[in-house]
């Protein structure tokens, strides 16, 4: 655990560390931070001409169609870490014609998931340790100059960070739309991200179904009221009808940008100005449609004790998300914020790409509400 968590660390402000995987060891350097004297620093270390890492999101983009979830460009001595950034995030960047991407290593995919649990770019600059460097590597790692973790801890790290939740404190805060309401803290196990659950009304009195809502943070529109999204109605459309319906929880996470983080979304945003979508944005920085994932929300719910809800929400993965994971949803309450000439493309995109409900606020001006409950429909 700790391990995967300093080597983040270290990625995150732009180190090098080593992998251990089948079959050999892996320097691994973030995209963020690389610069020619990094690319030469890490040749000059590993004894091997580096190579970059990508998800099959962002090879798509670059014209490779591949069956693997990464695979590695080579990079040639000549090439500049501007032109390897380029590869790895720039929109009209195309590859080499020459180029011959290959399956990426069990040590590179495990570079390319620390990447994403870091909330950087995903894509990384890998480079195996040539036979001849292995003593000069192993002295670095065993002084503490460089991190080394095997690939598959990495791989159980990104599998049960959900199950080492820990509740750490809560408070009484009233709410505008919702006077009695208490937050409660929980903290993953790597310190990064902490998630809030929003107790609503009297738990004692709360009905058999509890209505839950599952919010991902939005910095934008929660905060400062940006019209490129309806997050921030939502959020305070969610919490009245909770309050209305005699109480519930909203699990308030920690999922910027639909899981890419802020720095990210910022990025896809700049992509968007230039005419993207939403999901053809993040694909192009190597991301999916959406890379959140809801353990924690289960976690969360587990540790409050809540097993029955009505959802709300116009995502049918978060329907599917809380089924698979044992929570029994009763009923299901689209919420939505107002169609606006900025948010249009965007709620268009996730209705007709991402299959969300937005049936009901789509093409009509449309105030801030939450739809009646619904029985779910699953896919």
């Amino acid at each position: 655990m700790r391990q995967v968590e300093r080597a983040i660390f270290d990625l995150r402000r732009g180190l090098p560390v080593l992998v251990r995987a089948e079959g050999s060891d892996v320097m691994v350097h973030p995209l963020e931070g690389c610069d020619d004297e990094a690319l030469a620093a890490l040749q000059a270390l590993s004894g091997s001409q580096p190579t970059l890492a990508l998800t099959r999101h962002r090879l798509a983009r670059l014209g490779v169609e591949t069956e693997h979830a990464a695979a590695l460009l080579p990079i040639d001595a000549a090439d500049t870490a501007e032109e390897v950034i380029a590869w790895a995030s720039a929109e009209d960047k195309r590859l080499p014609a020459d180029s011959r991407p290959r399956a990426a290593s069990s040590g590179a995919q495990a570079a390319l998931e620390m990447m994403r649990i870091g909330l950087l770019i995903p894509a990384a600059v890998v480079a195996d340790v040539a036979a001849e460097r292995r003593a000069q590597v192993e002295a670095l790692v065993a002084e503490g100059s460089v991190l080394a973790l095997p690939a598959e801890q990495i791989a159980a790290y990104a599998e049960h960070r959900s199950h080492f939740l820990k509740r750490t404190s809560e408070a009484q805060i009233p709410l505008s739309h919702a006077e009695e309401s208490r937050f409660v803290m929980f903290r993953e196990a790597d310190g990064m991200r902490e998630h809030i659950a929003i107790l609503i009304g009297d738990p004692q009195a709360w009905n058999d179904a509890v209505p839950v809502r599952l919010h991902s943070a939005c910095l934008t529109g929660d905060l400062f009221g940006s019209l490129r999204c309806d997050c921030g109605e939502q959020l305070r459309e969610s919490v009245r009808a909770i309050d209305e319906r005699g109480g519930g929880v909203l699990l308030y996470l920690a999922q910027e940008g639909r899981g890419i983080g802020l720095a990210n979304k910022l990025r896809a945003y700049t992509l968007q100005d230039g005419g993207l979508d939403t999901v053809d944005a993040d694909q192009v920085l190597g991301f999916g449609e959406d890379e959140r994932t809801y353990g924690v929300a289960l976690e969360m719910l587990e540790q409050l004790q809540i097993q029955r809800i009505e959802l709300l929400t116009n995502n049918p993965e978060k329907l599917n998300a809380m089924a698979q994971g044992g929570i029994e949803v009763v009923n299901r309450r689209g919420v939505y914020g107002k169609l606006t000439r900025q948010n249009q493309r965007y709620l268009d995109a996730k209705a007709k790409r991402a299959g969300h409900w937005l049936e009901e606020v789509l093409g009509q001006e449309s105030d801030s509400r939450v739809a009646p409950f619904k029985r779910p429909v699953t896919k």
